[in-house]
């Protein structure tokens, strides 16, 4: 079972190449965002008690997300040929959480894809999603919060990923095409 820890500042392409890397490799994709969402309208009890501390505006403690994605990952039954994970992890105690649920499966994370971008592109994406999906919180304001939240987690999960032995820089600008071959290249030798 290949599963990938996709990783990348806001636009850096995940959601694209998470949809590539499903349709070539036949993997199941988990968006935490998502699957959240997807909790919360069909109701169901782990739903309900994420919704709680949302309608607060709290953040779901890290033993509940992991619950939710626990649940998720066990439906897409052991003849899966991966996952991609997606917005999550986001701190180390949550990669340690998330290391802890597969090892209880006999799985692990068999590559970090990082997608590094550089922060005057990701502007310049994001302005443009914004404006093209009239999604609110791609605004130059939020954005920089954004990614000052981005970056300030992100460097030591890079380096914990790194100590596990399965961190894959991958240069995320250039051509779409390249980008993608360069992630098979990383899925194909795992």
């Amino acid at each position: 079972m290949k599963n990938i820890v996709i990783f990348g500042a806001p636009g850096s392409g995940k959601g694209t190449q998470s949809d590539k890397m499903i349709e070539k490799y036949g993997l199941n994709h988990i968006s935490t965002g998502d699957v959240l969402r997807g909790e919360i309208k069909n109701g169901t009890e782990l739903g309900k008690t994420a919704a709680s501390y949302i309608e607060k505006g709290q953040l779901i403690p890290d033993d509940l997300m992991v619950s939710i994605l626990a649940s998720v990952y066990d439906s897409f039954g052991r003849d899966s040929k991966g996952v991609i994970f997606d917005g999550f992890p986001r701190t180390i105690p949550q990669a340690e959480a998330l290391k802890k649920m597969l090892d209880e499966r006999g799985d692990k994370v068999a590559a970090m894809i990082e997608l590094d971008v550089p922060e005057d592109e990701l502007m310049k994406r994001l302005i443009l999603r914004g404006q093209q999906s009239g999604r609110a919180d791609d605004n130059e304001e939020t954005i920089k919060k954004r990614l000052v939240v981005y970056h300030s987690q992100t460097m030591p999960l890079i380096e914990w990923y790194k100590q596990e032995g399965v961190h894959y820089h991958i240069d995320g600008l250039g051509e779409l095409d390249r980008i993608f071959a360069d992630i098979c290249q990383v899925i194909d030798n795992i």
